[in-house]
């Protein structure tokens, strides 16, 4: 009966075992056996079997709380495998640190380097605002040893331990939490402590090895939930700047592209024989805006576009100095040059921004632009030289071969059939290109022949042509410019004789006095025909020489008389009408001017000679007769 009793106490703790029971209760069935009065050896026997199945227990208990322990750590890896939320993954770290540890409260602190602060990242189970929101200095607190050592580190009384520094902010927000045992873990990442993961509870306790090994498998896994985030942000960064050299390569390459497009296009049209308004059109089209061409002095020579436009120096000069484009109030200005010399400008209008592509295309029009004005102005200096050979051949050789001369004139698009007037053009300060230069736009036909300008020009009025070429010179060159002036006429011999009449006139301007004027022959009357080398100003002093001198010295009118003498044809009443003064006066006058000049002044020969001088002394002295 007795070894019945023995084996029903043995299976009820096994029973009990299987469901579970506590240890009170298995403790229990030892009791209930000694109640019931078994042997000695029997009860040792229940005894035993009590004390195994207190330790199965105890195993069990261990198991099931190792498996909710792995459990945690197997959802935290699943976590960290689905990483999106790096605050959603480590809440939840902080959440099953207080779980699984059985705390009042957890929290996570992360270090900034840069600041030199700790500060709260996480908590769970906090109520306490400022413990929320505090923040440390670097190594204080229990957080600033685990920090420094990069070891857990557990107090089972914070205040009254000793181990760590103190701080008023760390123990004012501690206590007003309530916290009294903290456990600190540090999170590493690479062998650095980036921050560390606490686990706290209002009243003092000890922490066992086991939650100090599942804390700091917790703090492993949000120190790897931390760089994962680091590294996810920068690979995204990366690829962010990735997408953004890609984009900028590709803009550059679209840019590369237009520019190469447009290039090609231009020189293109170059190579075809295009001009100016077609570059002009070439290069609104493809900066989408509107165009003008302008040379050196600022005339426009090509318009695309509804925009009235003018270039401001200033602009140019700007342009010109910092060898790129520069933005006005108008528009974009780009200086036209080959080398250091100044060949035009573009204004570029309607685009009041121009990113760098566009800018560095519409440079590139400048310097097509450039290519182009050098080959224009190629083209007409071996033009100019061609014509000037023309001109030299027909004014050198007339008679050699004429026909020769007109088919040559006809190749330049030049008649010789027609009425042209010849004009000669003459400084003493400007060199002959130059000068050739400045009087292409009024020639049909332009030249340098025995150190002289000399042009051919369609006009009905030469007189008028010359004044204002002369004019249009002289303020160009700004030196004197003089312009004598023939014809209109036309053939081979027409011209020649023309050219040798003007080269008379210009000489004859010159002989007066007149440089810096235009005119023709007919312009200077007789004096013009018996004009030539003399020596004018001593003709005047040997000729009426004396009566000057007289009028000089006694302030006379003796000059002003015998010119009117000479005018009322020697008439004394008209004379002296024409002085308004007594003819008595003009008698008195006349007697004086004959003891000057001689008895015989009055005779045909001495008087036409009189009047010759009279004439000259006029005109090179730029008065009018009376």
């Amino acid at each position: 009966m007795s070894s019945v009793r023995a084996h029903d106490a043995v299976r009820e703790l096994l029973g009990l075992l299987a469901t579970g029971a506590s240890g009170e209760q298995l403790a229990q069935v030892a009791v209930a056996a000694r109640a019931a009065g078994l042997a000695a050896d029997e009860l040792l026997a229940v005894d035993q079997a009590a004390e195994y199945a207190l330790q199965v227990r105890q195993t069990l208990v261990a198991h099931r709380r190792r498996e909710v322990e792995l459990t945690a750590l197997f959802d935290t890896a699943s976590d960290l495998a689905r990483l999106r939320d790096t605050d959603a993954v480590l809440r939840s770290i902080v959440r099953r640190t207080r779980t699984l540890l059985r705390v009042n409260v957890s929290y996570l602190t992360l270090n900034d380097e840069q600041s030199g602060r700790t500060y709260m990242r996480v908590t769970d189970g906090s109520a306490s605002a400022l413990f929320q929101q505090v923040t440390l200095g670097m190594g204080e607190g229990l957080g600033g040893l685990v920090a420094q050592t990069a070891r857990p580190y557990a107090t089972r009384d914070y205040f009254a331990d000793p181990r760590f520094r103190h701080t008023t902010p760390i123990d004012s927000s501690v206590h007003d939490e309530g916290i009294t045992a903290i456990l600190g873990v540090p999170l590493a990442v690479g062998g650095k402590v980036i921050g560390v993961l606490f686990a706290a509870d209002r009243s003092a306790r000890d922490f066992s090895p086991d939650e100090v090994a599942l804390a700091s498998s917790l703090a492993d896994h949000a120190a790897i939930a931390i760089d994962n985030a680091r590294l996810l942000d920068e690979t995204h960064l990366a690829l962010d700047e990735l997408n953004t050299a890609n984009s900028t390569i590709s803009a550059h390459n679209e840019a590369m592209r237009r520019a190469e497009d447009a290039h090609d296009k231009l020189t293109d049209l170059i190579l075809r024989g295009g001009d100016l308004p077609d570059i002009a059109a070439a290069v609104a089209e493809v900066l989408h805006g509107d165009i003008a061409v302008f040379d050196a002095t600022g005339v426009e020579l090509a318009h695309v576009g509804d925009t009235p436009t003018t270039v401001a120096d200033a602009a140019v000069t700007a342009a010109r100095a910092s060898g790129r484009a520069v933005s006005t109030e108008d528009g974009w200005v780009c200086a036209v040059q080959a080398g250091q010399e100044l060949l035009g400008s573009l204004l570029l209008t309607g685009r009041p921004a121009l990113a760098d592509a566009d800018r560095r295309l519409f440079e590139r029009a400048g310097v097509v632009t450039a290519l182009l004005l050098m080959l224009r102005r190629s083209v007409a200096q071996a033009e100019d030289e061609v014509r000037g050979e023309l001109l030299t051949d027909l004014l050198t050789a007339p008679d050699r071969n004429p026909a020769a001369l007109v088919a040559r004139a006809h190749r330049l698009g030049v008649d010789l059939a027609d009425a042209y007037a010849v004009l000669v053009v003459t400084a003493d300060q400007v060199s002959r290109r130059r000068l050739l230069s400045a009087a292409n736009r009024f020639a049909v036909l332009i030249g340098v022949h025995a150190d002289q300008v000399v042009l051919l020009a369609r006009t009905d009025d030469p007189s008028a042509l010359a004044a204002r070429v002369a004019e249009s010179l002289t303020s160009a060159m700004a030196s004197p410019v003089t312009v004598g002036a023939s014809g209109p006429a036309c053939g081979v011999e027409g011209l020649v004789a023309a050219h040798t009449e003007a080269t008379r006139c210009v000489r004859s301007l010159l002989a007066l006095g007149r440089t810096g004027e235009g005119a023709t022959m007919r312009d200077l009357g007789f004096v013009g025909v018996l004009l030539g080398d003399a020596d004018l100003e001593g003709y005047v002093h040997n000729t009426i020489g004396p009566v000057l001198e007289y009028d000089d010295r006694r302030g006379t009118e003796l000059l002003r008389t015998i010119e009117a003498y000479f005018t009322a044809g020697a008439n004394l009443t008209r004379a002296k009408e024409n002085l308004h003064v007594h003819v008595n006066t003009v008698v008195q006058r006349l007697e004086r001017i004959g003891s000057l000049l001689g008895a015989d002044w009055q005779a045909p020969e001495r008087a036409l000679e009189i009047q010759l001088a009279l004439r000259l002394f006029r005109l090179t002295s730029r008065g009018e007769p009376s």
